[in-house]
């Protein structure tokens, strides 16, 4: 079934608001419920961590509830709709505490301590919203097996998706700290509540018009059982690797979008912080999508395999990984240009190793199909689902506790000056945003070397048997 242009305008759409939505909580959590509520960082990336624990157990059976779902509408819309409207609720509320706890958490604060009711609604509402965004991720991602069966096509649809969600996370990116403080006047208690509600809405309007061109074709799924549906999934080697991958590049992102936040308030620093931070990320989010929609099409172009793009990528981020190491040992980093020289390497590469793994899994799917005689798009991309959410989740918690280690005192931007940080505070967080990633990713290169190998050759060997074996 060839893809029409409406078709690939609508599931791109739709990526743009879905990871506004991941975006704004995957970047902004920590920094909303730690230095604007004053939550323990220890304690906010634990109950992240505890989210993604339980998205362990809630993400596989979406993956099977999506695949034995029966409707007019076929499998995946009447989740994705659902999913998305629930979502956008609960976003709201992630970002719009009760002005109630607020106010007794500072008191709490004064006296030493945190304010239990606040600790209890943000650990509800956090994992409410990793279990609503689920409902309507999953079925998004299973749609580009389910909508055509060549591997073109599957990459075509991947790198759109895929550049624009890049597109979302680099609008939240480059102005949700302006937005946060021309919308509250001053309070970022206020301004994040308007930020969430204007993504919320954004969102419900974005999935929508995915909903209404999207159409998979209706395959038999054959669907059994759960656990013979688990041990297809448990016996696709390759999708298990690709996820391991993600997890492990997923980390080394969310990592540095945690701490480069602090950076620049309390390292950069300066009355002008939010803009300087603004105008990096807007750097990083345009080199994320020239990396998607430019640098890899051209690659691609030149008859550049998949899998090499991949270990090319990774080796750069790397490399521009360890020069900002070096900028940071030499205490060059308050050169704004000099930041951004590793920072743009790094987000073109991070944007062209998402469209890669989205690449590889769909490829996983044809492969598991071979193995097993079943189709498992909906449980292989819930996978993908739980695996960012979790590596988004360690990232956090790590964040969290690498904060309080290096005694960061953290203030909100109603007090009258940023709070002073030590030089061995300061160092600390220098060392955190790159030593970390870094190992991130030799792990995740290493592992891809030694055990992937659903390369091109391969993936398209596996269609064409498939072709045939389907007559």
């Amino acid at each position: 079934m060839k893809l029409s242009l409406k078709q690939k305008i609508a599931f791109g759409i739709g990526a743009v608001g879905k990871d506004m939505v991941y975006a704004l909580s995957a970047s902004y959590v920590m920094f909303y419920y730690n230095d604007t509520l004053k939550l323990s960082a220890t304690f906010v990336g634990l109950i992240l961590m505890i989210a993604r624990v339980f998205d362990a157990l809630n993400d596989p059976f979406m993956g099977v509830l999506v695949a034995k779902t029966k409707s007019r509408w076929g499998r995946f819309r009447p989740w994705l709709f659902s999913g998305t409207v629930l979502n956008a609720l609960v976003l709201y509320a992630l970002f719009a505490a009760p002005q109630g706890m607020i106010d007794a958490q500072k008191a709490a604060v004064e006296a030493g301590g945190n304010h239990l009711a606040l600790m209890v609604y943000f650990s509800v509402v956090y994992i409410l919203w990793g279990v609503t965004y689920t409902m309507m991720d999953i079925p998004y991602w299973s749609m580009i097996p389910a909508v055509t069966d060549t591997p073109a096509d599957r990459e075509n649809l991947s790198v759109v998706g895929r550049t624009c969600a890049g597109v979302g996370s680099a609008l939240i990116a480059m102005f949700t700290m302006l937005a946060v403080g021309m919308l509250g006047n001053g309070s970022d208690i206020v301004g994040f509540r308007y930020v969430a509600l204007g993504v919320a809405v954004i969102f419900i309007i974005t999935e929508i018009i995915c909903c209404i061109f999207m159409r998979e074709h209706q395959t038999d799924m054959r669907v059994s059982s759960v656990k013979e549906m688990f041990r297809a999934l448990f016996g696709n080697d390759q999708a298990l690797i690709v996820v391991a991958t993600i997890v492990l590049i997923n980390m080394a992102l969310y990592l540095t979008s945690n701490f480069i936040i602090y950076f620049f308030k309390y390292d950069f620093g300066g009355e002008g912080w939010k803009g300087t931070y603004t105008l990096f990320s807007t750097v990083g989010g345009a080199f994320q999508i020239l990396g998607m929609m430019i640098v890899y099409p051209i690659l691609r172009k030149k008859q550049m395999a998949n899998e090499k793009i991949f270990i090319l990528a990774i080796s750069l981020a790397i490399s521009a990984y360890l020069l900002l190491l070096v900028l940071c040992l030499l205490g060059i980093t308050h050169n704004l240009i000099l930041l951004c020289i590793p920072g743009a390497i790094v987000f073109a590469c991070n944007g062209m190793l998402s469209v890669l793994t989205t690449v590889f899994l769909s490829g996983s799917v044809d492969y598991g199909e071979l193995q097993t005689g079943r189709r498992e798009e909906s449980v292989i991309f819930s996978m993908q689902t739980f695996v960012v959410k979790a590596a988004s989740g360690v990232a956090v918690f790590l964040t969290g506790i690498g904060l309080d280690l290096i005694g960061l005192v953290g203030n909100t931007d109603e007090e009258a000056v940023i709070a002073q940080q030590s030089a061995s505070t300061l160092t600390g967080l220098r060392l955190l945003m790159t030593v970390l990633p870094i190992l991130g990713l030799l792990l995740a290169m290493l592992f891809f070397k030694r055990k992937f190998r659903l390369t091109d050759a391969y993936a398209n060997e596996i269609s064409e048997q498939l072709k045939s074996k389907r007559g």
